[in-house]
């Protein structure tokens, strides 16, 4: 190996090293202390309870594990935006689970646990997925509640679901570990079934303060809304367990009881393992983002072995198309080319810029992939679209709506990695967050933004100057240069794969190792919602 590919190695593991340092950090939610008095009362944290309910022996994801990172330290932080999501295992059959963690603010609910909580039920809706609560809450965080409680994508909107979920036959169980107070004691009961778990499990519309406040009665929480109250009195819940274990040993044997799901019917053949070693990949991913590297060689050490076919291949190279196989299921690749390629006319094209040509084929790709039904896979490392005006009167607007329309009508479940840069319009074409991807994650390596840090600053600092300049003031090199320092370290901070990982822009940073998983199991959770619309790309300027 050459030595930039052993710098780019030491670059990409040392990232990897942190990602997982990160990782166990956020693992202790609201801190040891508080997972100590958890265990003092005979509860179990939130990932100890997922741990034990999802099957040993099969793998697992996690869905917003940085949720509000770095967010609400004014209020003291909330890691992993207070709630654990993970898609696993119950008795083999996939699902995604849902715990409160109570060492963070006793599992209130901040805005980004609101958002994190809807994330799981899309998830579980486009999917078709069983969908399991573990409840320990107590309700929203007061100081925030302007912020998460009256809008479209706020609390209220969790219970809609609920109900919307239960009409589309989509199996929801509820285990109550702990307070389930106010609003958030509907969820468990708009679910399917509910199980509490006596002396440490609790509903109530209002507790025995507010009852005592409201209308002078004298009652105890236990008696008010208890294991005993709610399954041998009111009959709001359906098991009574004694404690977080047996709640949880109920769970799977209700899951295991369940009967099989329609499929989608996507291919899967025969796993093979890559043709080419994976662990090359933190060796070929630059550690200088501006510098060249083949996507097929990435894209080569994802792929099940012999199974890519590349679809136009001597055509719009800026974008790489074609067919392959991950883990055996059947996808279709869209990725973007990071290293300069030269056209027939032997005119040269820049990598990671989608040209017109580029995204014709890209928009003739997707088409064919929803016609045979095959999943598409999204591969990012794009700057955007090409400019200037040879650009422009080509057509670069037109064509590039072509394929914004093709991705955004696009009926195939669509999986979507953020390996290197993903700015501005690329960011959509290239099916980014808000073109509905059952999935959506990144790389370390990995930065989302309308454009590049270098270019985005030299911009703000032309605006910043010249308002200095209308006040009078003289702005020296050295102003200058402190001015464009400043706001570039700002916007990297902005730019960062953690700072959207903590606002849900992705579900999650993985290493680049464990993609093959990531896609495998996105694609099995997608088999289980048959496609019910018909792929049609309305009006388009052709």
């Amino acid at each position: 190996m050459d030595l930039k590919f052993n710098q780019n190695e030491d670059h990409n593991k040392l990232s990897v090293a942190d990602l997982r340092r990160k990782l166990a950090h956020v693992a202790l939610g609201g801190g040891e202390k508080r997972i100590e008095k958890l265990h003092s009362q005979g509860k179990m944290t939130a990932r100890e309870r997922i741990e034990y309910v999802l099957d040993k022996d099969k793998n697992s994801i996690e869905i917003g594990a940085f949720a509000g990172e770095g967010m609400y330290q004014e209020h003291g932080g909330c890691p992993s935006g207070g709630v654990v999501v993970k898609i696993g295992y119950i008795n083999n059959k996939q699902c995604i689970v849902v715990a409160n963690d109570a060492t963070v603010k006793a599992g209130a609910w901040f805005p980004i646990t609101g958002k994190k909580n809807l994330r799981a039920q899309e998830i579980s809706i486009e999917n078709r997925l069983p969908i399991i609560y573990l409840v320990d809450s107590a309700g929203v965080y007061l100081p925030m509640q302007d912020e998460i409680f009256p809008d479209k994508e706020h609390f209220g909107r969790i219970f809609r679901n609920n109900a919307i979920m239960s009409s589309m036959g989509i199996t929801q169980i509820a285990a109550v570990m702990g307070s389930c107070v106010a609003g958030g004691a509907y969820l468990p009961i708009m679910s399917d079934e509910a199980i509490i778990v006596d002396k440490t499990g609790s509903i109530f519309l209002a507790g025995s303060y507010l009852v005592k406040a409201a209308i002078g009665e004298n009652i105890d929480n236990e008696t008010l809304g208890g294991a005993t109250t709610h399954s041998e009195i009111s009959g709001v819940t359906d098991y009574k367990a004694k404690d977080d274990k047996d709640a949880l040993d109920k769970i799977r044997n209700i899951i295991d009881k369940i009967g099989d799901y329609d499929k989608a019917g996507f291919s899967r053949n025969k796993a093979i393992k890559p043709l080419e070693n994976p662990q090359d990949i933190y060796g070929i991913i630059p550690k200088n983002r501006t510098e060249q590297y083949d996507m097929k060689e990435i894209i080569s050490r994802i792929v099940d072995a012999n199974s890519f076919e590349e679809y136009k291949e001597g055509f719009g190279k800026t974008i790489i198309t074609g067919y392959a196989r991950i883990d055996g299921w059947a996808v279709g690749i869209v990725a973007n080319q990071r290293k300069v390629v030269k056209t027939k006319k032997g005119e040269l094209q820049f990598g990671g810029v989608i040209y017109s040509d580029s995204a014709d084929k890209a928009t003739r790709f997707i088409s064919n992939c929803n016609q045979k039904k095959i999943p598409l896979l999204f591969l990012q490392d794009v700057t955007g679209f090409m400019v200037g005006s040879k650009s422009e009167h080509g057509g670069i607007i037109k064509d590039g709506a072509k394929m914004v329309n093709a991705v955004s009508n696009s009926v195939v479940p669509k999986f979507t990695v953020v390996i290197g840069n993903s700015y501005g319009a690329g960011n959509y074409a290239m099916c980014g967050k808000a073109y509905d991807p059952r999935l959506i994650f990144a790389w370390p390596s990995a930065e989302l933004a309308v454009m590049g840090g270098s270019q985005a600053a030299k911009v703000l600092l032309q605006i910043e100057t010249a308002s200095l300049k209308k006040k009078g003031e003289e702005i020296t090199k050295e102003k200058e240069e402190e001015l464009f320092n400043k706001i570039k370290s700002k916007y990297d901070e902005q730019v960062s794969p953690y700072y959207a990982a903590a606002r849900l822009w992705t579900d999650a940073i993985i290493d680049p190792l464990d993609t093959r998983k990531w896609i495998s199991m996105g694609i099995e959770a997608a088999n289980h919602a048959p496609i019910e619309k018909q792929f049609n790309l309305g009006v388009i300027q052709t």
